[in-house]
């Protein structure tokens, strides 16, 4: 189940950069990260009640909850027009814990592929503090890209191969190795390409101009 919750976790990480770059109106994104909140919301109380006792498997279900709480707090504040200091500091304390989920990946779960993913999503939940906490505007396209490429590279397709039983066929170490990699080309070339950009294309308001409006 959990892996399900993943493929969607990709789905809104995508809508949701692409609201950022002004290609999806932020509030019909906004309807579809309280989908996918209380998806995530329900996940990991099935994982948890249904672990019987497993700490591992209770240690990760309890990850999920820091997306659900996320999703269900930008869609309720698109949707309300609210500031974005909220969610912003909630996205730094969601970066932080990150980096102990990636720790756990790693040192208790012995899955190197997933403590990279968490390092990703640090990442980005670290630019989600910058822009919406800090409003830091001209991160809006590079957090927008970030974003969308996360959707697909640390949910939608470690997702699908999870569920067809390819991803536990590969040499875990690799695919960690990989993924370092990738994270590092695309993400560092992004950034000049995109810094001169500013706030974003003239289509429509970031979210965080649209949610500060009085």
């Amino acid at each position: 189940m959990g892996n399900v919750g993943l493929l969607y976790v990709g789905a809104v990480l995508f809508m949701n950069g692409l609201m950022l770059l002004g290609k999806v109106e932020p509030r019909s994104a906004g309807i579809f990260n309280l989908f996918v909140g209380v998806l995530q919301m329900i996940t990991p109380f099935v994982l948890i009640i249904t672990a019987n006792g497993d700490t591992n498997m209770i240690l990760n279900a309890s990850g999920l909850f820091l997306f659900a709480f996320t999703y269900l707090y930008v869609g309720i504040g698109v949707l309300g027009e609210f500031d974005t200091t909220g969610v912003g500091y909630f996205s730094l304390f969601v970066a932080i814990m990150a980096l102990a989920y990636s720790f756990a990946n790693f040192q208790i779960l012995h899955d190197r592929p997933f403590a990279v993913i968490w390092l990703y999503w640090a990442f980005l939940w670290f630019l989600f503090f910058l822009l919406l906490g800090l409003k830091r505007e001209h991160l809006t396209v590079y957090t927008g890209w970030v974003a969308a490429i996360e959707g697909w590279v640390t949910g939608a397709i470690p997702a699908f191969l999870l569920l067809g039983g390819y991803w536990q066929r590969w040499n875990q170490n690799l695919v960690a190795i990989l993924l370092v990699a990738f994270g590092v080309v695309v993400f560092g070339a992004l950034w000049p390409r995109t810094r001169k950009q500013g706030a974003g294309p003239a289509r429509g308001e970031t979210v965080a101009a649209r949610q500060a409006r009085p």
